[in-house]
């Protein structure tokens, strides 16, 4: 219990840590490079924001499912 919780908060550290993440699509690119430096950061950060809820989801069900398999 004490390894995955470790490393669950490794993983949120790394996750947390990642600063130049390019997390746009090609239309999102180009809309951004308009609007100038600073509405490109909030977009892209917006994006990465929004691309975290389901990947915590996931990972909260595959960690009960793993949780409850383990036996």
């Amino acid at each position: 219990m004490k390894r995955a919780f470790v490393r669950l908060v490794c993983m949120g550290v790394l996750l947390v840590c990642t600063i130049n993440l390019a997390a746009q699509c090609s239309i999102c690119t180009k809309t951004a490079q308009q609007m100038g430096e600073a509405p490109a950061k909030a977009l892209n950060t917006g994006i990465l924001y929004l691309a975290l809820v389901p990947f915590a989801a996931m990972g909260v069900i595959m960690y009960r499912w793993w949780k409850s398999h383990r036996s």
